[in-house]
Parts: structure tokens; C-alpha cells; sequence
């Protein structure tokens, strides 16, 4: 599964008028960085660049002179994002501006079913917040001190750390991230094709031993049994020997 992590700054606030400028993206494969990126910096034509929005991320109007209209990059922007999953945060912010360039040049949208938002997400697992970026970074122990001011690629690069703490993707690496070998789980081996995926769980031909002493064993039946036969223990509990 193909996921792009992705970030955009703009000249303003409103994607009526305002451009956008930057783009950033990071490819996952089954919540996994390839390596492969997305970096571009695009003119916004005659739209200049609001004081505000240049305090956030810097970017001037005299640095994207020479840069390419979006037109000019939008089949670049599109291949690079294939069938994936659009991921951002805010990501009502980012769509807006990219559906916005994309009618403005006669593109269709980018439909809500394939955008993830990973504000959302967060807001959902921490209720009480902050779901910024950087207090989803200071939460999950993701190094942000080098993010002075707000760049597309910079923040995509700490929001795909960020989403695949989210999502467990750490504690699931412990054992996809073994291409072509076998890993161990609860049950027994775990087989690994060369492409990361589980292809079986083989059972352990000779069951670990067990944990519980017959002493705690015996105590816990004697217990079972003074609950008499509605006790939700004695559905599950085995025939006495």
C-alpha cells in the first residue's frame, strides 16, 4: 500500500486567491519511508506573498521568480502521488489549495476518499491535546529542533515519523521490517516473504511450558468452583482431570 506524507506552504490563507508556493511529499510503502521524494518550489505569478505567511516560512517573492507555474508541474506533482494515499495535517488546509491549482488549470479534484488527515487522527487518540506538529513530535520523542521555520519537505519528514508512531508502525517493524526471514510470535515461527509480507505462522512443534505452577492452578479451580455454574470462569475453564 502506497502512501504519500505530504505538506504544501502557500502565499497566503485563502485558496480563492492565494498559491501555493511549496510542495513536499515522502513515500510509504505499507507504512514503510522508501526513500523516494517529492521537493518543489513553484511561482505563484502576480500573487505576492503575505507578510504573515513569509514569517512563517520564509519564503520570498524574489526566491520564486524563477521558479515554474504550477501548470507546469502538476503531471510531475501527479505521478509522483499515483494511486497513493494523500496524508497530511489539516490536511481540509492542503486539499483545499491543491484542488483549488488543480481547477484553476482544468484538473479534476482530488476526491475525499483518498486523503487521510492526520490532525484528525490525532485528535481522536489525544483528545485533550495539543495536536500540533511539533506537540505530536515532543509526544512521540520525534526530533524537531532543526525546524526553525515551516518547509514542506521538513515537515513531511517529521509528520511521516509522527503518523507511523500513530499507527504502531515502530512496534510492527520489530518484526515486517526482516525481509526474506522469519521472525518469532506467540504461537510460534513467523515466515516473511522477500517483499515484507507475512506468507505463515507455523506452530511451535513442542508448546513452551507453561508459565502457571500447579499450586496457582489449584487455587484458582477452588476459586472457579465458589462461583458456582453462572460464573463466567467455568465456560471457559477445562473439565477437572
Amino acid at each position: 500500500m502506497r502512501e504519500i506524507i505530504f505538506d504544501t506552504e502557500t502565499t497566503g490563507l485563502d485558496n480563492r486567491m492565494d498559491r501555493i508556493i511549496e510542495i513536499g511529499g515522502i513515500e510509504l510503502f505499507n507504512h514503510f519511508p522508501t526513500g523516494n521524494t517529492l521537493h518543489i518550489y513553484i511561482n505563484p505569478g502576480d500573487q505576492k506573498v503575505h507578510p504573515d505567511a513569509l514569517a512563517v516560512h520564509g519564503i520570498t517573492d524574489e526566491f520564486l521568480k524563477d521558479k515554474k507555474a504550477f501548470a507546469e508541474v502538476a503531471e510531475e506533482i501527479l505521478a509522483f502521488f499515483g494511486d497513493a494515499k494523500w496524508i497530511a495535517h489539516n490536511a481540509t488546509f492542503d486539499m483545499g489549495f491543491i484542488n483549488a491549482e488543480f481547477a484553476r488549470i482544468g484538473l479534476p479534484p482530488i476526491l475525499p476518499e483518498r486523503v487521510v488527515d492526520t490532525l484528525s487522527m490525532a485528535r481522536r487518540k489525544h483528545p485533550m491535546g495539543p495536536n500540533s506538529l511539533d506537540a505530536l513530535c515532543r509526544r512521540y520523542g520525534v526530533d524537531n529542533s532543526h525546524r526553525a521555520k515551516h518547509g514542506a519537505l521538513l515537515d513531511s519528514e517529521l509528520l511521516a515519523e509522527v503518523y507511523i508512531e500513530m499507527i504502531g508502525g515502530r512496534q510492527a517493524a520489530l518484526g515486517l521490517g526482516l525481509s526474506g526471514q522469519s521472525g518469532q510470535t506467540a504461537r510460534g515461527e513467523m515466515a516473511m516473504e522477500d517483499d515484507g509480507v507475512i506468507s505463515a505462522v507455523l506452530e511451535r512443534p513442542r508448546p513452551l511450558a507453561p508459565r502457571l505452577s500447579q499450586a496457582e492452578a489449584q487455587a484458582h479451580a477452588a476459586l472457579v468452583s465458589k462461583l458456582g455454574d453462572k460464573g463466567i470462569w467455568s465456560k471457559f475453564a477445562s473439565p477437572p482431570a
